[in-house]
């Protein structure tokens, strides 16, 4: 049925609506709000029976074009017409509708491309490294053409094609390039390549990227990849079979750590720490002769963003391969550095770790009080004021928060980030771009699903929170984005072209102990101070 014009009459003043039986009343009282200012919780429009009610049924009520309706209710200010007009979704092209939508877009397979997608998808975890190939020219090929990939990604709702950057990727490195033997003739296509190989390089490509300051912008004398990916690894070699000889201490420069899987290996940090605590065998120039050494390594700084590799993958004499390492490793959510760093490192992070880690109890039980309140609110009806009540001559009192009631967030939020700041070590505020907590939040993993380290099946997963939450650059105060829940820990799952939610209860069945998904490579975000 065709939308009615009729009239409503309120205060003496008549007014021109339009009335469409085909929706709710409430649709009715939308339109009558817009020209009198009377709010719908407070509104009365006479019909014919009565009150016009949300569940009333137009087609009792019989409207009729030019009919007039009586409107009662008491008018507040008038509604402020929208800072920009509204845009509906149909009338969007696909760049506005991805921003809107906010569902990331997968990546077309081009044959074999798995381990390319999956480990572009968990890039794209580091915000930072968006705004520095944004900033930054004129780039090297590789890096310009990953800011073209993300580009075109974040500016459509269908799956991107990578056909540009992949050609670039195979150019410059051309192992990607390598054919795959096992097929002939018009079977054969290119070979399946190692994700974590493909991070490694793309990481190393990265590597001229000019660095950036707190604002975002370039800055010269400093890399991107120095700043916020690389840590520095202390080394200390001591010899088992003499203790008079003198340990030797060396430094240096790291993209990833290493969790090495073993018959007793369980969790990522037991791995981790095989790594970092290992038995070698050189010579002694104090022995003269072969002899055992411990060499133990510790973090002497940690990167913004620390990646960790799960050694999936070990070289089989006995079949003359590499062969996929099954057991189940549980990794961590949240990973507390501070048992792989330096004395001196740990003395520095340690007031800000642990005050931290309160300041986040109470964030989480502020959040659960204000559910509750808003739960209750939303429950209990609004009292109702009567026009005797009312004295329109006395000033209204200025709202005072009740007794235990919640200050704003970002008021505590502003307090919390001031002591927080002041508990940070001089040194490390200088050093931008390394992490100031020492307390990581699993934000990306690429796994491998198969059994052979050859072949198989890449996956990206990243969490929502890094395209919802609100990042900011110098990750001092980053709030999430309106409508989006800081509670929500779900992911995304990349499986090339196709995305889905992926619930954080299933983070479980990707630790491994079988030939389905296991976690391969994991990126974890320095945890910020706001």
């Amino acid at each position: 049925m065709a939308p009615l014009a009729v009239h409503i009459k309120h205060a003496g003043k008549v007014h021109d609506v339009e009335l469409d039986p085909d929706l709710p009343p409430t649709a009715f009282k939308e339109a009558v709000y817009q020209v009198t200012g009377v709010p719908i919780d407070r509104m009365k429009v006479m019909v014919k029976g009565g009150v016009l009610k949300d569940d009333t049924d137009w087609k009792k009520v019989a409207p009729k074009a030019g009919q007039t309706f009586m409107v009662i209710g008491a008018a507040g200010e008038l509604p402020k017409p929208p800072e920009k007009p509204v845009v509906f979704l149909e009338d969007m092209n696909e760049s506005e509708m991805a921003q809107v939508l906010a569902m990331p877009v997968g990546l077309r397979n081009l044959g074999n491309t798995c381990y390319m997608n999956a480990t572009v998808q968990a890039m794209r975890a580091i915000p930072e490294l968006r705004i520095a190939l944004g900033t930054s020219f004129p780039l090297d090929v590789l890096p310009k053409a990953l800011r073209d990939l993300y580009n075109s990604m974040s500016q459509t709702t269908e799956s991107v094609v990578p056909a540009s950057f992949l050609n670039v990727l195979r150019q410059v490195v051309p192992q990607f390039s390598e054919l795959d033997r096992s097929k002939a003739g018009m079977m054969s296509g290119y070979a399946q390549q190692d994700a974590e190989e493909c991070w490694s390089q793309i990481t190393n490509a990265l590597k001229e990227v000019p660095g950036i300051d707190d604002s975002g912008c370039s800055v010269s004398g400093k890399k991107f990849v120095d700043q916020f990916m690389t840590g520095e690894m202390r080394r200390e070699l001591k010899c088992d079979e003499d203790e008079n000889e003198p340990p030797t201490v060396s430094t240096e420069r790291v993209l990833k750590i290493e969790c090495n899987i073993s018959n007793t290996t369980n969790y990522m940090l037991t791995g981790i720490m095989d790594a970092l605590n290992q038995k070698v065998e050189k010579n002694s120039s104090f022995l003269m002769r072969e002899a055992i050494y411990s060499q133990t390594s510790r973090m002497s700084r940690l990167p913004s963003y620390l990646t960790v590799h799960v050694v999936r993958f070990a070289w089989r004499r006995d079949i003359g391969k590499k062969a996929k390492i099954m057991r189940k490793v549980k990794f961590a959510t949240e990973f507390d550095a501070l048992d792989i760093v330096t004395p001196e490192l740990a003395q520095k992070l340690t007031p800000v770790s642990r005050r931290l880690k309160e300041i986040e109890k109470e964030r989480t039980e502020r959040r659960k009080v204000r559910k509750r309140t808003k739960v209750a609110q939303s429950s209990t009806p609004a009292p109702s004021a009567s026009r005797s009540d009312m004295n329109v001559d006395e000033p209204q009192a200025a709202p005072t928060a009740a007794p235990g009631e919640l200050e704003e967030e970002d008021v505590c939020r502003s307090r919390e980030l001031a002591e927080l700041e002041g508990l940070v070590d001089p040194s490390l505020k200088e050093d931008f771009g390394c992490s100031v907590t020492g307390l990581y939040d699993l934000v990306a993993i690429v796994t491998h699903k198969g059994a052979q380290a050859d072949a198989g099946h890449y996956m990206g997963f990243v969490k929502k929170s890094v395209f919802h939450g609100g990042n900011t650059v110098n990750g001092s105060a980053s709030r999430p984005e309106k409508g989006f829940d800081e509670d929500d820990e779900d992911w995304y799952k990349f499986d090339d072209d196709k995305v889905s939610i992926f619930p954080k209860e299933k983070l479980g069945t990707i630790d491994g102990g079988g030939e389905d998904s296991s976690a391969y490579v994991l990126l974890y975000k320095s945890k910020t101070l706001g």
